[in-house]
Order: C-alpha cells, then structure tokens, then sequence
C-alpha cells in the first residue's frame, strides 16, 4: 500500500535521484543550482571583461599610432641628411614633408574606401610592411627621387593607412566617448614628434651616414611592433554595448545627427565650414610648429641651442596634452563649445607670442608655446569627434578620411609663414596671421550654429 506523499520505485526517478545522477554526471559537489551559479559567473565575467578590454583596444591604438606618428618627426630627422647632402637645397628637403601630407591623406582615403572590405588587422599588417620597406629605401638612398618615395610616399601612405584603421576600430569601443577616445590616440599621435625625435637624435652619431642605420632601426621596430598590434585590434561584436554606468554620466547630446554617408555628407553646408575652419585652424597650427625654432631664436638670440630644443618640444608635449582635454571637452559641451575654445585659445597665442617680441621674454615665449600646443591639440580630436557626432559610425572610416585631407591644403601654413618672414624680416606678421585665422573660425563655427537651427527647423 502506498501512502499520501510517497512513490513508487518503478514509476522513475525520484527529485533525489535524479539530482544525485546529475551530480554523478557534473560532479560529485556540484548541483543543478550550482551549475546554473557557476553559469550565471561566467556570462557576468565575459562581460565585465569586454568593459576591460575596450580600454586594452585603446592601448593598443596608441602604440600604432606613436608608430605612424614618427613620419611628423621629419624636421628631425632631416638634420643628418642634409648634413650628407649640403647640394640638396632647404626647399628641396622639406618638399619631403609635403609628399608625406599627401600621400598621408591618400592612405587615409584608400582606407576609408576599403571599411567594411578589409580586416583592421590588414590595415595594420600592410602599414607594417610599408613602414620596413620605405625606412628601408630611405636608408639607402642616393637621389632625392628615391627620398621622396621612399619617405614621401610609401611612408606617408603607411602612416595614413593606420591611422584611419585605428581611429575608426577603437572608436567603435567608445560610442560614449568619442571625443575623450580621439584625442587619447591622437595623444600618442601628436607626441610621437617629440619621443621619437628625441630618441633619434641620442641615437644617431655625429657621423656622415650614420643615420642610414638609424632609418634601418626604425623601419624594423616599427614593422614588428605594428604586425603585433594588429593581432590585438579587434572590433566590437554587433552585441556590444558600453557599459551602463557611462551611459549615466553627464554627455552632450547632438540634436542634429544622424547616419549619413560621404556624398550626403558632402552636400551639407555644416561640414562644408568645419572643413574651412579645420584648414585655417591646421594652417595656424603648423605655421607656428614649423617655425617655432627660428621664433624662439628671434625672441632669445642668446639662448643655447639645446634650451630651444626642449622648449619647442614643449609645442609637441602640450599638443598632445590638448588632444586629450579638448577631446573630452568635445564629450560634454559638445562641437561648438569645444570650437570656440579652439578659437580663443590661438587668440591667446597670437596675443602672448606678440608680447613675448615686444618684451623680448623669453618665458612668456614659452608661455605663448604651452598655450599653442593646447589649442593645436584641440584640433584633431574634434575632426574625428564632429564625424561621428554629425554623421554617425557606420560611414566613419571614409568620412573622416575626407575631413582629415584638409591637411594638404593646411600645410601651405608653413609656407605663408616663412614667406611673411622673408617679406618683413619679423615673425610679427606671423603672429597677426594666426590671431586672424582664429577670429575668422569664431565666424565659421557660429555659421554651423546657423546651419544646425535651420535643420532643427526642417526636422520638426
């Protein structure tokens, strides 16, 4: 007879038993709960580690792009070469430069057109392979022709074709970020100049020729430690979302954007005027990095050589500094406030540099050095930061490809000012220049304001 609650033996197995069958299975201490825990740990450390390792991404974005920074190093660079081949006319040597500006954008735009077609990792790889074989051509060279391929294009092909792969990867990691994220790569870009620079020279012997080794060097390190960083970038899973606790904090919101692609973004007035306040705030940029020496020795002809050297170095540190303040800015106050600082902040410089001439101070030039090199900063963050806030990640790669190309027009900058130089025999010139530029991009950046209320308007 069976009683109220028992069962029979042959009807199966009992809640016990097959739990005891399921710890035979699983293991002797572990239950169906157990398992079930141990599960629900696991699903929460895969998370958690992808919160970790998005910031692993941006390490790894910021070692490439110190890497491809280095062709920024050329001023640098340049000395011992014209130290073997004093034929070889100023004019001709930086014409390097310019190649390197160019086909940087080139690189740049061939990436963009290859997004979605192309892994990062490939991105990386062939930057890598290029870097080896144009420091390689570089360190043999006999003719200008082959400098200019060597240096000029593959190089500067290499470093464009990385820089948009990293940007536009890492990027993806931080829709929550973006503009802290740029300017922390950018950081590594900016100040790969200076690092770089300053190791090639420590490194380098007074010696005709010795900085064909030196350029072999740096073509290897490079080429290894790019191919490395590109089996660590990897793109977010379609599932991956930014962690909730960022998406709490305090962000500028545009009311504006939307996903757009290259030919409808060409169509917009906006970007059309942050393109021209892009150039002219470059233009002032470099106008005062590729002058900064001869600025310095103009205001402090007594100084030491080696005092000038660190002090213009100081250009490189603070643009670097900048890219990472003023790219946060961009987070919290949005595009037209981080504009604006940009503004203001080359005003300042002008203003300060002037003063420095006319006291013949040298630590207000130093002054007016710290402040450039933040306003330069602000610069490159807010080209990556305006795409994505305007116009969305889809279309990323390619569209901050075309912004980026206002570099080749922005290098004539350099250019100006030395001729403003040779025409009155003072940097003053210079100086008016970029309090010019500066006021001129206030204008440009309330002609956006305009044209984001007018599409407020169409949208409502």
């Amino acid at each position: 007879m069976i009683g109220a609650g028992e069962e029979e033996d042959d009807g199966g197995l009992s809640l016990a038993e097959d739990n005891d069958d399921v710890q035979r299975r699983s293991g002797p201490s572990e239950s169906v709960s157990a398992l079930v825990n141990r599960g629900y740990i696991f699903l929460k450390m895969e998370e958690n580690m992808k919160v970790v390792n998005r910031w692993v991404y941006v390490i790894v974005g910021c070692v490439a792009l110190l890497l491809s920074g280095l062709v920024y190093a050329w001023s640098v660079l340049s000395g011992p070469i014209a130290a073997e081949f004093p034929q070889w006319s100023a004019a001709q040597l930086s014409l390097t430069f310019t190649i390197v500006m160019s086909f940087f954008c080139i690189g740049g735009l061939v990436g963009g057109f290859l997004a979605g077609k192309v892994s990062q990792k490939v991105y990386l790889w062939v930057s890598a392979a290029l870097f080896l074989v144009g420091f390689l051509l570089s360190a043999n060279i006999r003719s200008l022709a082959m400098l200019y391929i060597g240096f000029g294009v593959i190089c500067g092909f290499a470093s464009g074709f990385s820089y948009n792969a990293v940007l536009a990867t890492v990027g993806k990691w931080f829709p929550d970020k973006q503009g802290l994220i740029s300017g922390i790569l950018l950081m590594g870009f900016g100040i790969s100049s200076f690092l770089i620079g300053k190791l090639y020279q420590v490194c380098t012997p007074d010696a005709i020729g010795a900085w064909r080794r030196s350029f072999i060097v740096l073509g290897v390190v490079s080429a290894v430690v790019m191919a490395i960083c590109g089996f660590f970038l990897e793109k977010p899973g379609k599932d991956f979302a930014p962690p909730a606790a960022a998406s709490v904090k305090k962000k500028y919101v545009n009311p504006v954007a939307m996903e757009a692609g290259t030919g409808e973004m060409l169509k917009k007035p906006a970007f059309w005027l942050y393109y021209l306040w892009a150039i002219l705030l470059s233009a002032a940029g470099l106008a005062l990095v590729s002058q900064a020496s001869a600025i310095a020795k103009e205001v402090g002809p007594t100084v030491s050589i080696g005092t000038i050297t660190t002090v213009v170095g100081l250009i490189s540190i603070f643009n670097g500094i900048g890219r990472v303040i003023l790219g946060g800015l961009f987070d919290k106050v949005g595009r037209s406030g981080t504009m604006q600082t940009v503004n203001v902040l080359f005003v300042v410089t002008g203003i300060v540099l002037i003063a420095a001439l006319k006291m013949q101070s040298f630590p207000v030039l130093v002054a007016g050095f710290i402040i450039g090199g933040l306003a330069y900063g602000g610069v490159t963050p807010a080209n990556a930061a305006f795409v994505s806030s305007y116009y969305g990640l889809k279309h990323y790669s390619l569209n901050l490809s075309v912004v980026v190309t206002n570099l080749m027009f922005a290098s004539f900058g350099s250019t100006v000012a030395g001729a403003l130089y040779d025409a009155t025999g003072s940097y003053m010139s210079t100086y008016l220049m970029i309090c010019g530029m500066a006021l001129v991009g206030v204008l440009v950046s309330i002609g956006i304001s305009i044209c984001d209320k007018r599409m407020l308007a169409k949208m409502k």
